[in-house]
């Protein structure tokens, strides 16, 4: 919004100039979504914890632990997110750029679906909240409109593309499965995020290590002169995301501080889905979907640990894990909380390194 009412200015006020760099916009993104968190992250809570008395429901199945030491946190902290999120982006970005609000349309589309889940949750006291069918249709069609509109806002000779990481000039036209495959790639993100996020400040850290990496990769694939240096397909307008990113990353700092361990409050549903959907789409635009499996490793390994949990305790009976997801397995072993979430952090970071290193290795 700033851009688009002063940067046109810039003729006669030279200080408006300044609204065309994507690295300023960043930065305004970063420091108005931290100041946005912590000016209204006390107003927020409170305003939480007065509507949910018993906080949010613990699993009587999960940790031991959970149930003394997290008992009454206030959930829906996501919510602090979106809002410092969405107006950071809306301040800085430019709003004729079509992949910005594509990347909105699933991170407040998300958001809105992990609310109504976290709300039911509280309000009938009970873990079980939106039915997981009714998520999953509901994820799908936002998905589906938003593949749909950034296949179509792309240039033609990338539009149904798919890049391979460490190779280069490939591009594997994948026709109309790329529709599905771009769904998959927004679904899959937010339930992986939204599995991870199980312990204080576990999965907002790695979003916002993701969230970085990606900033670099949208600034990278936008700009004609890197993109050709390091051979990678370029995506006219996706710089834009950079702003996008810059956000992300001060509305997840803003949250870390009130999420730190001891939590003032949960992300909920509100904020996993949004942060994983939001990730998923950016990766979409920027066609580094394969790298966001690298770069989001930890939240596959999640995942990829919860769905060998149920395929080997239906086939045989028995469980792989103490407990998944895989960080309350490490909770079972007798892991300490901050031991867990921190090594976490250090193979979220490793794993963004080898992410970006495909860029330059090709």
């Amino acid at each position: 919004m700033l851009y688009n009412f002063l940067y046109p200015l810039a003729d006669d006020f030279a200080i408006f100039n300044l609204f065309r760099y994507l690295t300023f916009r960043t930065g305004g993104a970063i420091m108005t979504a931290l100041m946005i968190s912590f000016i209204f992250g006390p107003m927020v809570i409170n305003w939480l914890k007065s509507k949910q008395h018993r906080g949010q429901p613990i699993r009587d199945d999960g940790p031991e632990s959970h149930i003394i030491a997290k008992q009454g946190t206030p959930t829906m902290g996501g919510f602090l997110i979106l809002l410092a999120l969405g107006t950071a982006t809306l301040l800085w970005a430019d709003l004729t750029n079509a992949y910005v609000w594509s990347v909105l349309l699933v991170t407040l589309g998300f958001g809105a679906i992990g609310f109504a889940d976290d709300y039911l949750k509280v309000s009938r006291h009970n873990p079980k909240g939106v039915p997981g069918k009714v998520k999953l249709l509901m994820e799908i069609l936002i998905s589906f409109a938003a593949t749909m509109w950034i296949v179509k806002t792309s240039n033609p000779d990338i539009a149904m593309g798919l890049t391979i990481p460490f190779l280069k000039n490939v591009l594997i036209d994948l026709g109309w499965f790329y529709i599905p495959f771009g769904m998959l790639v927004m679904v899959g993100a937010s339930n992986a995020v939204n599995l991870t996020d199980g312990l204080d400040g576990l999965a907002i850290v790695p979003v916002m290590i993701a969230g970085t990496s990606f900033g670099l990769i949208a600034y990278l694939v936008g700009n004609t002169v890197f993109s050709d240096y390091l051979q990678i397909r370029t995506v006219p307008g996706a710089g834009e995301l950079l702003v996008f990113c810059g956000a992300l990353i001060g509305a997840g700092l803003g949250f870390l501080w009130f999420n730190a361990p001891p939590a003032m409050v949960f992300m909920g549903d509100t904020g996993s889905l949004a942060m994983g959907g939001a990730l998923g789409a950016i990766s979409v635009v920027t066609r580094h979907e394969i790298v966001l499996a690298v770069i989001g490793g930890l939240f596959v390994l999640e995942t990829v640990s919860v769905i060998v949990q149920v395929a080997s305790f239906k086939l045989t009976g028995k469980r792989v894990f103490r407990m998944a997801p895989l960080h309350h397995h490490y909770e079972k072993k007798g892991w300490a909380e901050p031991t867990i979430v921190i090594r976490f952090w250090i193979i979220a970071v490793i794993l963004a390194l080898i992410g970006l290193a495909s860029l330059k290795l090709r």
